[in-house]
């Protein structure tokens, strides 16, 4: 048996630059973070010859292309030829469609298991690689490539999305006060609303392939705030990364109706009033999880829980996905 576990991920700064429709033509660039949240996949060999799968539905098929779950079955793809007798069973610690990455982490925790039961091995740039051609190319979803590279390396790291497609990745060196500063006055809560990352990100994929002036422009400055967010990170002025994340929703917020809502914008003007220096919703938009770094965390906490929001308490996991037993 094999079991893998993958790291869920929050976005620090830059997000949205790593969609090919953007940095194919601009190179982009973000900070994203893993946290101590996580999907797990579990592979080994059953008793009798087919494909067994449990995760939200069960399956039972003869052959790869009689599975329905899209991700696995191309990942499948990659390593079966004929006569499969596997058995996959996923789990999470947060539910899909939050705004955490899911997707991704799933993808790498899932080839992961799969390479580590055909006693093959991956490194964490071909694991992500690997997820991506995965998913944005093979199932063609309008999807970045944070959330795949993150999940397969860790930590606090800083990516750049080269026009060539290529991608390169490197841990932020932060003193270890601005970790802890950041673990203890980053919090999350859950909006109570799930919604599909690929509908959300579609909308700014096709705006982009237009070229169109306002969305390249929004963009260009998302750019520039995941930049500024390293600067101020690595110089441990998280109050200016603060500031620099309400900048970045601000922002954020314009580049489709989709994105924001009139009760997460009544709920983010709460936050704000209530010791939030700055806050963003964490991936695509649409729902999932509000973040707000705060210098008074528990009047915010009094606040959000006041209006019914849920808060998942973290810290950072500088492991990235894993096989945790083999």
């Amino acid at each position: 048996m094999i079991i893998t576990r993958s790291p869920l991920r929050i976005s620090l700064g830059g997000g949205g630059t790593d969609l090919p429709s953007y940095y194919k033509d601009h190179g982009g660039y973000l900070i994203a973070a893993s946290i101590d949240k996580y999907v797990y996949v579990t592979v080994m060999k059953p008793f009798s010859p087919g494909i067994y799968l449990k995760y939200s539905e069960i399956e039972h098929v003869n052959q790869v292309s009689e599975v329905k779950h899209p991700i696995i079955r191309e990942a499948l793809a990659e390593f079966l030829d004929s006569n499969p007798q596997i058995e996959i069973t996923s789990l999470a610690d947060i539910p899909a469609g939050t705004g955490l990455g899911s997707s991704g982490s799933f993808t790498t925790a899932l080839l992961k298991a799969l390479s580590a039961h055909f006693r093959g091995n991956l490194h964490p740039h071909e694991l992500a690689e690997l997820a991506c051609r995965i998913e944005i190319e093979k199932l063609g979803e309008p999807i970045g490539k944070q959330d795949q590279f993150i999940a397969a390396y860790g930590g606090i790291t800083e990516f750049t999305f080269q026009q060539n497609g290529d991608v390169r990745g490197e841990q932020l060196i932060l003193q270890p006060e601005t970790v802890h500063d950041l673990e203890d006055n980053l919090l999350l809560f859950y909006t109570g609303k799930s919604r599909s990352a690929g509908n959300i990100l579609s909308d700014q994929n096709t705006k982009s392939i237009n070229k169109d002036a306002e969305m390249i422009e929004n963009l260009h400055f998302t750019k520039d705030i995941g930049i500024r967010s390293g600067n101020a990170l690595r110089s441990g002025d998280t109050r200016l990364f603060g500031n620099l994340l309400n900048e970045h929703w601000l922002h954020k917020r314009r580049r489709s109706a989709g994105i924001s809502s009139t009760y997460i914008d009544e709920v983010y003007e709460i936050a704000m009033n209530s010791g939030a220096v700055g806050g963003k919703l964490v991936g695509a938009g649409g729902g999932g999880f509000l973040m707000f770094y705060a210098e008074d965390t528990d009047t915010l906490r009094r606040s959000m829980t006041n209006e019914d929001l849920q808060e998942i308490r973290f810290q950072f996991d500088f492991e990235g996905t894993k096989v945790i037993l083999s």
